[in-house]
C-alpha cells in the first residue's frame, strides 16, 4: 500500500521553505497531496487557479521523487486527509510560535482521527523567517524577494503587485 501525504497550505505565495518542506516530505512518502486551501478569510493576493497553477509549476521537478498531486481544499483538514487517503500530514516548523499553534492543532487532529500522523519538519535555518505573508508585504513594498521564491513566483509575484 502507498505511503500518502498531505502538505496543506494557502501558498500565497509559495516560497522557498515551502519547496524545501516539500522536497524533504517527498523523500517519506510514495505520494505527496499538497492541498492548495481555499481560506478567503487570509484575503490571498492569488486566486485559488493561480496558486495551485505556482504549486504544480514550481514542483514539477520533484516528480522524479515521488508522485505529486496537487488538489484544492476547504473546510476540515482531517475531512479532506481522509478524502485522499493520507495517513501522514506534513507541517513545517520554524520558529516556536509554529511549535505552539501547530502542537494545538495536531492535539485536536489527533482526537478526530487517531490513524492519521502528523509529521513535523524543521525548516532549513535560510528559511526559518521567511512567510508568504512578509514575502508579499516585501514585494508591495519595492523590496527584492528574490531571496525568498523562485524566479517564477517572483515574476508573478511582482505582476501581480504592479512592479516589474
Amino acid at each position: 500500500m502507498a505511503r500518502v501525504g498531505l502538505y496543506p497550505g494557502t501558498f500565497d505565495p509559495m516560497t522557498n521553505g515551502h519547496l524545501d518542506i516539500i522536497g524533504r516530505a517527498v523523500k517519506l512518502v510514495d505520494k505527496l497531496v499538497i492541498g492548495v486551501a481555499l481560506n478567503e478569510g487570509k484575503g490571498p493576493l492569488f486566486s485559488l487557479d493561480e496558486r495551485m497553477a505556482i504549486v504544480r509549476d514550481e514542483t514539477a521537478h520533484l516528480q522524479k521523487v515521488a508522485e505529486i498531486e496537487v488538489v484544492p481544499f476547504k473546510g476540515l483538514l482531517m475531512h479532506f486527509a481522509r478524502e485522499v487517503q493520507a495517513g501522514i500530514i506534513v507541517r513545517g516548523l520554524r520558529a516556536v510560535a509554529d511549535f505552539e499553534y501547530e502542537f494545538q492543532m495536531t492535539a485536536m487532529n489527533q482526537q478526530l482521527d487517531r490513524e492519521i500522523e502528523t509529521v513535523f519538519l524543521m525548516a532549513d535555518p535560510r528559511h526559518q523567517a521567511v512567510a508568504s505573508r512578509l514575502v508579499k508585504e516585501i514585494a508591495v513594498l519595492g523590496g527584492d524577494i528574490t531571496k525568498f521564491v523562485t524566479p517564477g513566483v517572483a515574476t508573478r509575484l511582482m505582476e501581480k503587485v504592479g512592479r516589474d
